[in-house]
C-alpha cells in the first residue's frame, strides 16, 4: 500500500509516533489509510449538511476494514459571489481544489480517498484531482436542495426565481410582498440548488461516468438515502484500494461522451463543457470541444428541466435518476465500467420503470437536438458556447445592434436603468479566464434581461461564462477572448451581430478590412487584478475552448 511509506520499517519510527499523536491505535496500521476530502462550510447550503455524510462516510471507511482521516477543501459559493469581486474567484478555486487534494494525498500517502463535494467548481476540482493522481477515489456528491414552496402551491428555484425576481420588481411586475415571499422560499433547506444547474449537472455526470454510486447525483440532500450513499461508498473506497481500481480505469473517452450525452439529453448547464475538458485533460483523455456539437447533433434532449423547463432534481430523482436516462438513451450510451461494478448497461436494465412524463423515450424528445451547442463564427474563431435548450425559437435566428461593456457591472446598471432595448445585443468582454481574471458568471445581466421582458428581443455575447441558472439567447466561452486580442475586443457599438444557432454561427457583420484597421490599433488593457493568487492564475491559465485550465508554461 502507499502508506506503508509512512508506517513500515524502522525508519518510519517518526512517522508512526505523529500517527499515534493524532490518536491512531497500534493495531489500525496495517489497514489502508482512506483520506475523506470533505468541502464542508456554514458558508454554502449545499455543505452545510456535509457534518452528517462525514459521520457515515467514516462509518462505512471502518465497517469497511480502512481507516479514515479528514482534511478540509475550502468551496465558494457562486450564488453568493454573483456580481462583485467575489466571482473572480469561483472559476480559480477549481484549480486550487484539485492542487490542494493533490498535495494532502501525495503528502500522507493516503491509500485511496473519499472526494465529498456539492457545488459547481468543488466537483469538478475534485475530478480533476482524482484523474492526476490516479488513486482510487470515489465522489460523494450532498445532493439537491428540495424546492420550495410559495403561495398556491408554488415551486421555487434558488437561481431561476431570486435573480430574476430583482428585475421583475424593478420593471414593476411584482411588489414588495411578493419579492419578500420568494426571498423567504426559495432556499428551504440544505442542498445544492435545485434545478440543473452546474452543481447538479455536475454531480449528474459524476455518476454518468461511474465515479459515485447510483442514484448519488440525484438523491436529495435531506434524504436518508443519501446517508446510506455515503456509508456505502466509504465501505467501496477500501474494496477500490484492495483491487487497485483507479479512475482512469473508469473515466475513459467513452465514458465522457457518456457524460457528454447525458447532459445534452438533460439540457445541462453550459459550465460543464469547461469542467469535462478539464476533467478530461488531467485523465490524459483528449476531448475536442467539437465533440459536444458532434454528440449534440445525435442526442435529442429528453428532459424539461429547470431553469429553462418545468421539472426539478426532486422529479427527476423519483422519475428514474441517472439510471432512468441512460435506459431511455439506449444503444447511445457506450458500455462502460463503474466503480459500482456494474457497467452503464446493466445500471440501465436494473431500472424497472421510468416516469416518462419527466424522462421522455427517444422518440417523444422535448427537442430534436441536445442542450448544448458549439458556435464559430468571426467572432468566435475558436469557438463559443450557447445552452440551446434555454432559447426560444423566435431567437434561435437574431440579428441585433452592438452594444459593448468591458466589465459586467457596466451590462448590468445599463440593462437596470432601462437603457438596453429590443433589437439589441449586449456584448460584454474583457470577462474571459485572463481578462476577468477567473471568468465570472453573467447570471446577474441574463437574469436582469429575461426579468425585463426582454429574453425573446435581446441576445448577450461575452467572454465570460454563464450560470448554470440562465437561459435566454446567451453565448459565452467566446475564444480567444478580449484579453488576448480576440476579435470580441473589436467590436464597436452600432455594428450589427447576427446569431444562428441551427447553423451553428455567430458573425459580426463588419468588414475585413474594418476589422484589420480595428485590430492595429489595438491595445491590451492593464490587468484588473495585480496583486494576490489571482494575478499569479491570470499569468498561466489558458482560453475557454481548452476548458479553461493552467499551464506550467
Amino acid at each position: 500500500m502507499r502508506s506503508d511509506m509512512i508506517k513500515k520499517g524502522l525508519e518510519r519510527t517518526p512517522h508512526r509516533a505523529l500517527l499515534k499523536g493524532t490518536g491512531v491505535p497500534h493495531n489500525q496500521m496495517d489497514k489502508p489509510f482512506i483520506g475523506v476530502a470533505t468541502s464542508f462550510t456554514d458558508l454554502i447550503p449545499g455543505h452545510v449538511g456535509m457534518r452528517d455524510l462525514e459521520r457515515f462516510i467514516e462509518k462505512g471507511v471502518h465497517s469497511g476494514g480502512g481507516y479514515a482521516f479528514f482534511f478540509g477543501i475550502p468551496g465558494v459559493c457562486d450564488g453568493m459571489a454573483m456580481g462583485h469581486k467575489g466571482m473572480h474567484y469561483s472559476l480559480p478555486t477549481r484549480e486550487l481544489i484539485a492542487d490542494m487534494v493533490e498535495s494532502v494525498a501525495e503528502a500522507h500517502r493516503l491509500d485511496g480517498l473519499v472526494l465529498l463535494t456539492n457545488c459547481d467548481k468543488i466537483t469538478p476540482g475534485m475530478l480533476m484531482a482524482a484523474a492526476r493522481l490516479n488513486i482510487p477515489c470515489i465522489v460523494v456528491t450532498a445532493g439537491p436542495m428540495m424546492s420550495g414552496r410559495g403561495t398556491a402551491g408554488r415551486k421555487y428555484s434558488f437561481v431561476s426565481d431570486t435573480f430574476e425576481a430583482m428585475a421583475r420588481y424593478k420593471a414593476g411586475v411584482i411588489n414588495d410582498k411578493e419579492l419578500q415571499v420568494c426571498e423567504d422560499n426559495a432556499c428551504p433547506g440544505m442542498g445544492s440548488c435545485q434545478g440543473l444547474f452546474t452543481a447538479n449537472t455536475m454531480a449528474i455526470l459524476t455518476e454518468t461516468m461511474g465515479m459515485s454510486l447510483p442514484r448519488c447525483g440525484t438523491a436529495l440532500a435531506v434524504s436518508a438515502l443519501k446517508r446510506r450513499i455515503a456509508f456505502a461508498s466509504g465501505e467501496k473506497i477500501v474494496e477500490l484500494v484492495h483491487n487497485d481500481v483507479k479512475p482512469r480505469d473508469i473515466m475513459t473517452r467513452k465514458a465522457f461522451e457518456n457524460a457528454i450525452r447525458v447532459d445534452l439529453a438533460l439540457g445541462g448547464s453550459s459550465n460543464t463543457v469547461l469542467h469535462l475538458l478539464a476533467i478530461a485533460h488531467e485523465a490524459g483523455v483528449e476531448l475536442p470541444l467539437e465533440l459536444f456539437d458532434e454528440l449534440g447533433k445525435d442526442t435529442p434532449q429528453i428532459a424539461s428541466m429547470n431553469p429553462a423547463g418545468e421539472h426539478f432534481m426532486e422529479d427527476l430523482d423519483i422519475a428514474g435518476g441517472v439510471s432512468g436516462v441512460l435506459k431511455q438513451l439506449g444503444s447511445k450510451i457506450n458500455d462502460t465500467p463503474t466503480l459500482f461494478g456494474l457497467t452503464t448497461h446493466q445500471l440501465a436494465e436494473s431500472v424497472q420503470n421510468v416516469d416518462e412524463e419527466v424522462i421522455r423515450p427517444l422518440g417523444n424528445p422535448i427537442k430534436k437536438e441536445g442542450g448544448i451547442a458549439i458556435l464559430s463564427g468571426n467572432i468566435a474563431p475558436k469557438g463559443a458556447v450557447v445552452k440551446q435548450s434555454g432559447v426560444s425559437a423566435p431567437m434561435m435566428v437574431f440579428k441585433g445592434t452592438a452594444r459593448c461593456f468591458d466589465a459586467e457591472e457596466l451590462a448590468m446598471a445599463a440593462i437596470m436603468e432601462g437603457k438596453i432595448k429590443s433589437g439589441d445585443c449586449v456584448v460584454i468582454r474583457y470577462e474571459g479566464p485572463k481578462g476577468g481574471p477567473g471568468m465570472r458568471e453573467m447570471l446577474a445581466p441574463t437574469a436582469a434581461i429575461m426579468g425585463m421582458g426582454l429574453g425573446d428581443s435581446v441576445a448577450l455575447i461575452t467572454d465570460g461564462r454563464f450560470s448554470g441558472g440562465t437561459r435566454g439567447p446567451c453565448i459565452g466561452h467566446i475564444s480567444p477572448e478580449a484579453a488576448e486580442g480576440g476579435p470580441i475586443a473589436l467590436v464597436k457599438d452600432g455594428d450589427i451581430i447576427e446569431l444562428d444557432i441551427p447553423n451553428r454561427r455567430l458573425e459580426l457583420l463588419v468588414d475585413e478590412a474594418t476589422l484589420a484597421t480595428r485590430r492595429s490599433a489595438w491595445k491590451a488593457p492593464e490587468p484588473k487584478i495585480k496583486g494576490g493568487w489571482l494575478a499569479r492564475y491570470a499569468k498561466v491559465v489558458t482560453s475557454a475552448h481548452t476548458g479553461a485550465i493552467t499551464t506550467a508554461d
